[in-house]
């Protein structure tokens, strides 16, 4: 079994009036079933409805099926006994780090975590140490967070989640709120967690040029998964993603253009390097 696998999760949102009749159902995710293995970087993508936020809920136990079943490492996470291992398996990052700091200083949040779960205080600092080092903020460490810039404060929200030692880190739109230097930062650290630390790493965005590096790629509409692949077999699809209502980077959009105007390059043409050969420029 995999690091997390859905089989035909449902999830529906009730609607109830002021005194508590049920208004309407919305269905926002509709029987989806994947697999991930350990060590992957994996990228969901949506336009904002299409479900890919309360799917993510899912996987750290934030939310729990109205139908299906999803497990991580194994563990059911409708299995209330399970509840914290699956929490400490499956680590989550919001949008907003500000909802997600809590200490002063910034070791003091990183270490927040691992002090809950009653880790040993000499442990809590090597952790502490290795985790800010992992996301380039170590020499921060004795910063006030509200001295930090967007970009500095989500790395910090990273790094309290992986002194939890999680095998898997959910990142839920975490470049949202952020200018595109924060964005940078932030996946730039996200990818070295999967390439040097091995965490497995499932990404939920709508920025497309942040899936570029991923391993696989779910694209979802209207709570279903209407498209799946590697990244170059999804940015292949320029029309199907527009349809969609998705952008593609500007690179594979002008790639795109110039193949309709009778260039001979590949489809699916990721970075602006990969054109320019293409070009034999």
């Amino acid at each position: 079994m995999g690091i997390v696998e859905a089989k035909d999760l449902t999830y529906e949102y009730i609607r109830r009036d002021e005194e508590g009749n049920v208004e309407g159902i919305t269905r926002a995710v509709d029987e989806v079933s994947f697999h991930i293995q350990p060590g992957e970087f994996i990228a969901i993508l949506g336009h904002n409805g299409s479900g890919k936020s309360t799917l993510a809920k899912h996987i750290n136990a934030i939310l729990y099926p109205t139908e299906g079943t999803i497990w991580v490492d194994g563990m059911d996470t409708q299995d209330e006994k399970q509840l914290w291992n699956v929490r400490q398996t499956a680590g989550m990052v919001f949008q907003n780090p500000d909802n997600q700091i809590i200490g002063q200083v910034v070791e003091e949040d990183v270490g927040f975590g691992p002090e809950n779960m009653g880790i040993p205080t000499e442990e809590i600092w090597q952790r502490v140490e290795e985790s800010l080092r992992a996301v380039g903020m170590y020499q921060f460490r004795k910063y006030s967070p509200n001295k930090l810039s967007g970009g500095q404060k989500q790395r910090v929200s990273i790094a309290g989640v992986l002194a939890m030692h999680p095998k898997c880190i959910v990142l839920d739109e975490p470049t949202a709120m952020l200018d595109p230097n924060g964005r940078k930062e932030v996946i730039r650290a996200v990818r070295g967690l999967n390439q040097v630390e091995g965490v497995t790493v499932i990404l939920i965005t709508h920025y497309m040029e942040e899936i570029v590096h991923a391993d696989h790629v779910f694209v979802m509409d209207q709570g279903k998964i209407a498209m799946e692949g590697t990244p170059r077999e999804i940015f292949s699809q320029v029309d199907r993603l527009q349809d969609l209502r998705l952008d593609v980077p500007q690179v594979t959009l002008l790639a795109y253009e110039l193949q309709n105007r009778g260039l001979p390059l590949p489809d699916g043409i990721l970075t602006t390097e990969e054109l320019v050969q293409a070009l034999g420029l």
